[in-house]
């Protein structure tokens, strides 16, 4: 069996070679060239056919040598497909030859040679991977883990996969002493220390996203044919089929892909996965693949209106730019639900999460955790949580933790030795003072009850992220959008469907060309399976309209 390293580097045939100098550039290389330039977006990819190219991971002071790259293997990673700015620096350090290929090429390449294409795709995962774990630092963030910036700094860099070194300044001696070498005072973290040196003070999500090469320069003037608001798994799951279909697709999302499935320890009843895939590598292995395909997805980027002009749609961003589209997919998803009690926003990011990520996980260490929340997101944070905390304390509103939990995951909570189910119970305060400390929870049978805690998570439902639909598509009472069969008859007999000359597909809203798919449509069963599904099915549906004068 290839072991991890076999897989990241192979050595490539000499059938495969002649395959990418059929379709790249063969030119001569010298000893010091730099070829790879970390930063730069516009990296090429290159075969050795004779020399080296040595990789050097420069964010720890000193370069250090991640591979040497000789005669028949291939420079690059992820961020080749991607369009991310490069992490690490390739410099040539024996003279020869190479063959080179620029983005586009290589997405031919690995579009339509597949067996190829699956070569280069695996050792780019696994690159990355490996480079992590080999103590790549990446970019520096320096803060108080109860410090709700410094948690949204690094929700954002964990949800995204940007490399990063996390210094706490609570725990890690290393925090005093760089903040004296910058010359940054406690009270000017969280800060960010990226390439060069060059540090920024408790940026905004946009602007960290800008800074670490992230943020997607969008087309000016250029219309798409589906912009899709949302990379959850039913916006994903759409930009991938699209895409690969040969469509122009632009994805957006105001946090990161993945939605909330991807903030998920572990699903373990999607098809395909017996054993269970993380929502991280779930979205990783979905974004990437839409990538390959050629479709542009830019984090963080929130729509905030919508309207039609001259036939087309046009989507309003957060940043006052605007798109122009042939058709649209809302799968904005929902928002988290919050509890009602006092101080509860004091402590939001400071000991009150709505993920239980391996970030949130390590928090809890050696002390108890409150889980409010009986559904399947409830069930696999308590799951996971268990392996951290000292005692995981489940508040269920209810009395039957299989009223909405899968039954696996009751069964695996209830035979949890640290977990306990508290029934019947609610959580009526929060106190604490920089960050939470104590919380309090009314149960039926016996009364008040307070525990000593930094850590409260809450599974307790969302709500549909429509706010920037009002007064333009249909919305059902609770705010979901209304699509197919569950519009009102008069919209269908309307003047605009009578010109189109047929109802709306199954997955379209109100308006013609914009359609809906997973959590944020009306009546969509709340499962990543689901979702999947009808973002594929709704490319079938852009396609039929694109498809009509």
């Amino acid at each position: 069996m290839a072991s991890d390293r076999d897989i990241a580097f192979p050595v490539l045939s000499a059938a495969h070679i002649d395959i990418l100098r059929q379709r790249g550039t063969v030119r001569p290389v010298v000893t010091g060239e730099t070829v790879i330039a970390e930063g730069d977006r516009n990296f090429c990819f290159f075969v050795v056919l004779d020399g080296a190219i040595e990789i050097l991971d420069r964010t720890g002071g000193e370069p250090k040598t991640v591979v040497t790259h000789g005669p028949g293997e291939f420079t690059g990673d992820i961020d080749m497909l991607t369009g991310r700015a490069a992490v690490i620096s390739g410099v040539v350090s024996q003279d020869g030859s190479v063959v080179q290929l620029s983005t586009d090429q290589l997405r031919h390449v690995v579009d339509e040679v597949a067996e190829l294409g699956e070569i280069i795709v695996r050792a780019f995962l696994m690159r990355r991977t490996l480079l992590i774990s080999s103590g790549f630092q990446g970019i520096k963030i320096i803060g108080s883990r109860f410090s709700p910036d410094a948690h949204r700094l690094r929700d954002f860099a964990t949800r995204n996969a940007i490399p990063f070194t996390w210094i706490d300044l609570e725990a890690d001696p290393q925090a005093e002493q760089l903040l004296r070498q910058f010359n940054v005072s406690v009270s000017q973290t969280p800060i960010v220390i990226g390439r060069n040196g060059e540090w920024r003070s408790n940026p905004s999500t946009p602007d960290f996203a800008r800074y670490v090469g992230l943020s997607v320069t969008l087309e000016k003037d250029h219309e798409y044919d589906l912009v899709v608001v949302g990379a959850g798994p039913a916006g994903l799951a759409a930009s991938v089929y699209a895409a690969s279909e040969g469509l122009s697709v632009l994805t957006v999302d105001s946090v990161a892909a993945g939605g909330q499935a991807g903030t998920s320890s572990r699903i373990e009843n999607y098809l395909g996965f017996p054993t269970g895939i993380s929502g991280a590598d779930l979205t990783r292995n979905a974004l990437l693949q839409a990538q390959k395909f050629g479709a542009s997805i830019s984090v963080p980027l929130t729509a905030t209106a919508l309207r039609l002009d001259n036939g087309d749609r046009i989507v309003t961003l957060d940043d006052g730019s605007e798109v122009r589209t042939r058709c649209i997919l809302v799968a904005s998803g929902v928002n988290y639900r919050k509890i009602e009690v006092e101080r509860l926003e004091d402590f939001e990011g400071a000991g009150i999460y709505y993920a239980a990520t391996d970030m949130e996980a390590r928090f809890c260490r050696g002390e108890d955790a409150l889980v409010v929340g009986g559904g399947n997101s409830a069930g696999q944070a308590v799951v996971y949580l268990s392996h951290y905390a000292r005692h995981v304390h489940v508040i269920l509103r209810g009395h039957d933790l299989g009223t909405s939990m899968s039954r696996y995951l009751v069964d695996r909570v209830e035979s949890i030795p640290n977990v306990t189910v508290h029934r019947g119970a609610r959580v009526t305060a929060v106190d604490g003072d920089t960050h939470l400390r104590s919380v309090t929870v009314s149960t039926v049978n016996d009364g008040d009850r307070t525990f000593d805690t930094s850590s409260l998570f809450l599974f307790i439902g969302a709500e549909p992220k429509t706010h920037w639909l009002r007064n333009c598509v249909a919305l059902d009472s609770k705010g979901f959008v209304l699509t197919g069969n569950s519009l009102p008859r008069a919209t269908s007999e309307s003047e605009m469907w009578r010109a189109m000359g047929r109802a709306p597909f199954l997955l379209e809203t109100c308006l013609p060309g914009i359609f809906a798919a997973g959590d944020v449509r009306s009546g969509s069963v709340k499962r990543v399976a689901s979702a999947v599904g009808e973002g594929s099915m709704s490319v079938s549906f852009v396609h039929a309209h694109l498809a009509r004068p």
